[in-house]
């Protein structure tokens, strides 16, 4: 990789300082930043560490919603009691994502800061109706992801935690790579007081929702109303593992899967 400053602050003002630097990058997990910099994809003059800080860490909950701290890893998000009596869905999403070693370093901020088109969490967030929290301000989940690898950030914003409003139910259902376990196709599920959210991950440039499930299941929450409802393929991804047909299908095959599941 090129040669880089790197920086390790503890406390949130720092980091923002620090980023105010041009060509500065801040770093969470490093799971995507540091095989992108070690293949010398990407240069920067510095990188600032937010694993420090601990305002950015850290699971609470209030009488509707949880809130995750940005730098919370995936493995105390799967293994955290309180989003398993509360969200079953999340805990069980964050327990799927790639390996031990990812989960133990992989945060929910930088996932969603990515937006990889075939990672999980943003089926969660859009799924769940969440609120990414910045240090500038609050950004609905279904304005946040705004294309391939694009979201609504301004450059060097800092995710500081999320929060996931406590559904009625709420199941997730991923056909795997399974390599990588990420998402050849992610669904979120979910039944609110408010109405019904269906989130899909992993078989277009970005996770995106898809009414039609939402109006049937609005009428039936059961995995029967989603089977016979057909996905147009005409934008989703194609590659090595799945085209773009074969993504389709499995929108309406996971689907019914995730309902199952908050069903279950």
């Amino acid at each position: 990789m090129y040669q880089f400053a790197y920086h390790h602050p503890d406390n949130l003002n720092q980091a923002k300082e620090l980023l105010t630097a041009e060509e500065s990058k801040p770093i969470a997990g490093g799971m995507t930043l540091i095989p992108t910099l070690k293949q010398r994809l990407a240069a920067y003059e510095s990188l600032v560490d937010l694993s420090s800080i601990a305002e950015l860490q850290g699971i609470s909950e209030t009488s509707e919603s949880i809130r995750i701290g940005a730098m919370t890893t995936h493995s105390d998000v799967h293994h955290s009691d309180t989003i398993k009596t509360k969200i079953p869905a999340l805990s069980h999403l964050a327990g799927s994502i790639g390996d031990v070693q990812v989960r133990n370093r992989g945060t929910l901020g930088g996932s969603i800061a990515n937006a990889d088109p075939a990672a999980d969490y943003p089926a969660a967030v859009v799924g769940l109706g969440a609120t990414i929290h910045t240090a500038e301000r609050d950004i609905a989940a279904d304005n946040f992801f705004t294309a391939l690898f694009e979201t609504a950030l301004k450059e060097n914003e800092i995710i500081t935690a999320v929060s996931f409003p406590v559904p009625e139910k709420a199941g997730y259902a991923k056909f795997a790579n399974p390599a990588s376990r990420y998402a050849i196709v992610g669904v979120m599920a979910v039944k609110t007081r408010s109405g019904i959210r269906v989130a899909v991950t992993g078989a277009a440039g970005s996770v995106f929702r898809v009414p039609e499930m939402e109006q049937a299941l609005g009428d039936a929450f059961t995995a029967d109303a989603v089977r016979g409802i057909a996905v147009s393929s005409a934008e989703f991804n194609s590659d090595m593992h799945a085209t773009a047909d074969y993504r389709g299908h499995l929108v309406s095959v996971m689907a019914a899967r995730a309902v199952d599941a908050a069903n279950a």
